[in-house]
């Protein structure tokens, strides 16, 4: 939990919302929210927060009083100067108006600036000028906040290049120094060592991207990267108490699938068990996190991530502490929510945000009826592959404690990973599917939705011989595409389900099949993954963040979700690269772009001129993007 700093009297306020009226759009300003625990308060089964019956009046100005550079949120020895408020609690009706004016193509774009006054001027200038005649938000913007220039690597990608030296040299393209943040006001999380982030858009580190990065980091022999990648880990977790989703303060709220302990895993193979011992304080607050209130929460509720199933099972379920519009997408949830009049708006929200938590933005995976946004409903469901990352972090937590020589701490935490290791068998196996799934703890049934996460309790161990083997038939006639691993069986226009396929998904699926011995179905999935991989960056001379894999390998760009199809991509590089190394000869003799024959416009020169496009410019035909709420 994120602790509150005592040396700021702000910060102990309680929640309020001010309702106010767009044409056709009716959205909650939050004009503060500190600390966290407010929003837990009344969290319950349903994870509902009441809409208040009338409009506030308060202003948001008084949200930054007397906090420049008073507020650290530091429990440990690496204090950051950045005050953890969200830019929409910052700025209150300035920011709803901003973001529902659509002054920008991309909702992130005005979350990521910085004020070039304490926000209690900026909003106080915008009070008293905004009803003056003439008033243009837009230059209102553009004098009071700047847009931080990116750090430009100037890159361009080479077709003489193999896809291996590509990745290699992207590494350092994707590469970001540490942060040195003089505004206490931006969003950004300043981390103290070098870090990568995925690219184009996400210009800032995300959790559970990081682990597949690191993957690549360790075949590329970056090993100096890869320890800075846990460290700034680390180094979040002793500031807030958990790792957020992303280093911006609008992510502070949730955090992402938890594969902390499987980057202290990586790094102890190479390193030598010191490395448990060395991050055992780390892993007890990741878990700590992910388990607060497990020690009151009844039979047949929930409270945060915590869900008690009612024989007293005790899982986890993705949460986020805010029911608001994220900051990163704030038109679009304000959108969704104004076309579901029979739903709460902050039913809505909450839901749209914890569905950011579990990393699968958007998927019919978390639709109620299987398919449309608007259904969406996560904050009811205990998700298989959150449950399989917690057993692992309790398995790690156990293997710590024995070597610091806590054997009876190391026991306990043996037990719990044992029972919910045997709670994943026996509640989200699901026969019908003959596979694993979630479970709807509201409605006391299985979704029956497959999905690819059913392969983690392959990779992490968990399931026996038979549901393995089950899990593996059910792969091979329902998900294998021509191009790798399905994430679901249904096309929704969602970038989460058919067609598209994730490398992280390909990766897990390759090393659970392997674990249980099924290693041809293994290698036809490493094999068809980077075939497309390959082909894609032989026709464009990029590497993306999906890809269609029901098209002929390279043939089709990815679509779907809310922004454009992102270069770059880290964890699409951390899985190649890893794979190369495990089956280096399924990319075929050759995997430079100047190698292919010459198609109708020339390949080189199409790889030359994707790379020197707008990042995100694809020359190849988009699968149809979803409409918000459809």
């Amino acid at each position: 939990m994120l602790p509150m700093p005592s040396c700021c009297p702000l910060f102990a306020r309680a929640m309020r919302f001010a309702w106010f009226k767009t044409p056709g759009i009716a959205v909650a300003a939050v004009v503060f929210a500190w600390p966290p625990a407010a929003f837990a308060q009344n969290a319950t089964a349903d994870a509902q927060t009441a809409i208040p019956a009338s409009p506030a009046a308060a202003s948001t100005v008084a949200v930054a009083t007397n906090a420049a550079g008073a507020v650290s949120p530091a429990s440990g020895t690496s204090a950051s100067p950045v005050v953890p408020v969200p830019p929409s609690e910052l700025y209150g009706v300035l920011y709803r108006d901003v973001e529902l004016a659509h002054l920008y193509p991309d909702s992130k774009t005005f979350a990521d600036m910085v004020p070039n006054l304490p926000p209690a001027s900026v909003v106080a200038a915008y009070a008293q000028q905004k009803a003056q005649p003439g008033f243009d938000l837009k230059r209102f913007v553009a004098a009071h906040f700047t847009l931080p220039g990116r750090e430009t690597k100037h890159y361009v990608s080479d077709p003489n290049q193999s896809v291996t030296a590509h990745i290699d040299t992207l590494w350092d393209v994707l590469r970001r120094d540490p942060d040195k943040t003089a505004s206490p006001w931006s969003s950004l999380l300043p981390l103290p060592y070098s870090y990568i982030v995925p690219g184009d858009r996400f210009d800032e580190i995300y959790y559970w991207d990081s682990f597949f990065i690191m993957l690549g980091l360790e075949q590329s022999g970056r090993e100096d990267l890869l320890d800075d990648e846990l460290n700034n880990f680390a180094t979040l977790i002793d500031r807030y108490g958990h790792i957020p989703n992303g280093n911006r303060t609008y992510y502070l709220s949730r955090s992402q699938p938890p594969f902390f302990a499987q980057m202290v895993q990586l790094a102890a193979r190479r390193e030598g068990d010191r490395v448990y011992l060395h991050y055992l304080p780390e892993l007890r607050k990741e878990y700590d996190y992910w388990m607060d209130g497990a020690n009151r929460v009844a039979p047949g509720s929930a409270y945060r991530h915590v869900v008690r199933l009612r024989d007293g099972t005790l899982m986890n379920r993705y949460w986020d502490a805010r029911d608001t519009p994220r900051d990163e997408s704030y038109r679009e949830d304000a959108e969704t929510a104004q076309q579901l009049p029979q739903r709460q708006p902050a039913d809505v929200w909450r839901n749209l945000r914890a569905a950011g938590e579990t990393g699968w933005d958007f998927s019919s995976r978390w639709f109620a009826d299987g398919r449309t946004l608007g259904s969406i409903d996560v904050t009811s469901l205990v998700p298989v592959d959150l449950n399989c990352l917690v057993t692992d972090l309790e398995r790690t937590l156990a293997k710590a404690y024995r070597l610091k020589g806590d054997a009876a701490q190391g026991e306990r935490f043996e037990q719990r990973a044992a029972q919910r290791a045997a709670a994943i068998r026996s509640v989200l196996w699901d026969a019908q599917l003959n596979a694993f799934g979630d479970y709807d703890f509201t409605a006391h049934r299985l979704t029956h939705r497959l999905s690819a996460a059913t392969v983690y309790p392959l990779y992490f161990g968990i399931a026996n011989k038979a549901e393995a083997n089950a899990v593996a038939a059910t792969v091979r006639a329902k998900l294998l595409r021509a191009g790798g691993l399905a994430t679901t069986t249904v096309q929704t226009g969602q970038q989460w389900d058919e067609p598209n396929g994730w490398a992280p998904l390909q990766y897990l699926a390759v090393l659970g099949l392997r674990r249980y011995g099924h290693a041809a179905l293994a290698g036809q999935i490493a094999t068809r993954w980077i075939e497309t991989n390959v082909a894609y960056y032989q026709r464009t001379g990029k590497l993306v963040e999906k890809y269609d894999v029901d098209a002929k390998a390279g043939s089709t760009a990815a679509g779907g979700g809310e922004y454009p199809l992102q270069d770059g991509f880290g964890w699409t590089n951390g899985v190649l690269r890893t794979l190369l190394a495990m089956y280096p000869q399924a990319a075929g003799n050759s995997t430079r772009p100047a190698d292919v024959p010459e198609g109708p416009s020339g390949v080189s020169a199409a790889a030359s001129a994707a790379a020197a496009a707008p990042q995100t410019t694809h020359r190849l035909h988009e699968t149809p993007q979803a409409e918000p709420g459809k």
